[in-house]
């Protein structure tokens, strides 16, 4: 691995984190700013690429920031930065564990992504405006994010090829090119038809783009970032006070399949996890149904 390899590994996972940032985390400029100047310096200290960064290395680069005698209220923030980079690459699934995890300092623990109810999915796809062209675009990508678990690279990347719907399956090109088949239910189905025969079959598509599924008002391919923008947009306008990403819809697909009693491994499968250990951060239940299960069934509650 050269050391210019490495270089361009980091500037890429520095970018899509200082997206992350400010489109999920909706940090202020200086913020972001600060973040991205502290993961710069430890790019700067390491000669390995992100993901092969260890908790050692990183207490040696910690050392020797504490050798130019920073104060503790910027070593702590340093810290901070390196923990939300590291827990950024685990939500992106390019490392399993947080190398950071242990670092001395202001404790912080992964935070997972917030779920959704089936109540509150509804009531953001109702904010959808349905009169205007892209209304019933948006809604098929909600409806499919959620009825998939699709991250926002596999959704933008979806091609009208891949789509199986007498077999009722999708199939998905995920991480390292690796395909996967996925079961789509049928409002999904519904709504990616009514979309591509009401919305899509009357643009002018760019003849680069003829298979890709979702596509802009010029015939193009959505970025990541309209896709960020759209379900932020409908955050807003439903006035729900969770921080909401795409992201949000693949974990409350997860949730709520193992919630209901699916089996871990095949939630594995469908979510495209190299490892059963990525797919056990879905199986967090809420508090409530924890405590209806103790009042239901513990000996001293009959």
């Amino acid at each position: 691995m050269s050391e210019n390899y490495s270089v361009k590994i980091w500037k890429k996972r520095i970018k899509e984190f200082k997206f992350y940032l400010k489109l999920e985390k909706s940090l202020s400029q200086n913020s972001v700013d600060a973040y991205v100047n502290d993961i710069g310096k430890l790019a700067e200290y390491t000669k390995k690429k992100p993901e092969s960064v260890d908790l050692e290395e990183l207490e040696n680069f910690i050392y020797d920031l504490n050798s130019v005698f920073l104060s503790p209220r910027s070593q702590a923030r340093i810290i901070s930065g390196i923990k939300a980079f590291y827990n950024f690459l685990v939500l992106e699934e390019e490392i399993q564990t947080n190398p950071a995890y242990l670092l001395e300092t202001p404790k912080t623990g992964q935070k997972l992504p917030e779920v959704l109810s089936v109540d509150e999915i509804d009531l953001l796809e109702s904010e959808i405006d349905l009169s205007k062209p892209e209304g019933h675009r948006n809604k098929a990508i909600v409806e499919t994010l959620y009825a998939c678990g699709l991250r926002v690279s596999e959704l933008v990347n979806l091609k009208i090829s891949d789509l199986h719907f007498n077999e009722g399956f999708i199939i998905v090109t995920g991480k390292g090119s690796k395909q996967r088949l996925i079961p789509i239910g049928e409002k999904a189905v519904q709504e990616i038809n009514y979309y591509k025969e009401h919305y899509r079959s009357h643009l002018n598509i760019h003849p680069d783009f003829i298979d890709i599924l979702f596509l802009n008002r010029r015939g193009k391919q959505l970025s990541r970032v309209m896709i960020f923008t759209i379900i932020k947009q409908l955050a807003a306008a439903a006035e729900l006070k969770k921080n909401i990403s795409p992201h949000t819809f693949r974990h409350s697909f997860a949730t709520h399949l193992v919630e209901g009693g699916a089996d871990l491994r095949a939630v594995q499968e469908m979510l495209g996890h190299e490892s059963i250990t990525t797919t056990e951060i879905y199986t967090h239940i809420d508090r409530s149904y924890l405590k209806q299960i103790i009042k239901d069934y513990h000996p001293r509650n009959k």
